[in-house]
């Protein structure tokens, strides 16, 4: 074997290598954090007003993971007339889901059994008629 050949087996290996590698990222899927990120980026101020809402009140909605009974419970104040709680997968967006507030019940609870384990972000989202607010808790299950 000769350093031509030598040289062009190389560059044959290397773009073979190049190209399995342009392979591989094509395949890999991406999850964006939202479909609608610019949307929601645009909208920003409202979600920073509902955070200051919530740093201010005297009542919040309160979360209290239970893991021995595969549950999470909610405390709802009474002012409370509106809301969502929305529970948020950062590693796979389709196991996402939205749970309604239901205003004048002092407790809320919904089952983890269901669940995939892992790291969760859950985002409360609720209004008492005159302002927003906005918590965020982290679990893992």
């Amino acid at each position: 074997m000769n350093w031509g050949k030598s040289i062009i087996l190389a560059f044959i290996l290397f773009g073979s290598f190049i190209g399995f590698l342009v392979y591989r990222m094509m395949r890999t899927q991406v999850d964006l954090v939202r479909p609608d990120y610019y949307q929601t980026e645009m909208a920003y101020q409202q979600q920073i007003d509902r955070v200051a809402h919530s740093k201010a009140a005297k009542e919040l909605v309160t979360m209290q993971y239970r893991p021995q009974k595969q549950q999470v419970q909610f405390s709802v104040p009474n002012a409370v007339q509106e809301g969502t709680i929305q529970f948020f997968r950062p590693s796979d967006a389709k196991l996402d889901f939205t749970v309604a507030v239901r205003p004048g019940v002092a407790a809320q609870t919904i089952s983890t059994e269901t669940m995939k384990t892992g790291y969760w972000r859950v985002k409360v989202t609720w209004s008492d008629g005159k302002q927003e607010y906005y918590t965020e808790e982290e679990i893992i299950i």
